[in-house]
């Protein structure tokens, strides 16, 4: 699995115009599930996110987690993290997972990560979303499992 993590003062994804999800100070998380990719890969990442720190502590460093903070997560899923630029100037989208399996990946994840007693708002699978964001940093970090 791969996710874009992104440190958010507030974050809110949209469909049609009408907010579906928001969150206040936590992580805006986009993740994309990948061919091959199992439930052990979602608990695996959720977990890595999770303790990830990444939050101030009152020294001002960056060495507290979304658990320690009590921040939120915004899950969207974003099949465009598998992308493959590698040949010419359009990007291949093959070596994500199939969308239904990509679906089931997706609300396991937001599952793995509510489990960590995290609150959780989320996109919908598939629709055009419009996300909106304050990052925070800004802090932006690439993972993958």
């Amino acid at each position: 699995m791969r996710a874009l993590v992104q440190r958010v003062s507030e974050a809110s994804v949209s469909v049609d115009g009408a907010v579906i999800g928001e969150i206040g100070r936590g992580l805006l998380i986009l993740i994309c599930a990948m061919e091959g990719d199992s439930d052990a890969q979602s608990a695996a990442l959720a977990a890595k996110i999770g303790k990830l720190r990444i939050f101030k502590d009152d020294a001002g460093k960056m060495n507290r987690s979304m658990v320690d903070v009590g921040g939120q997560a915004l899950i969207v899923s974003q099949f465009t993290l598998a992308a493959d630029t590698s040949r010419g100037n359009r990007p291949g989208f093959s070596a994500a997972a199939a969308p239904d399996e990509g679906r089931r990946l997706y609300e396991r994840f937001i599952g793995d990560i509510a489990d960590l007693g995290i609150e959780v708002a989320a996109g919908s699978f598939g629709a055009d979303m419009a996300v909106n964001l304050t990052n925070d940093g800004p802090v932006t970090i690439w993972m993958a499992i």
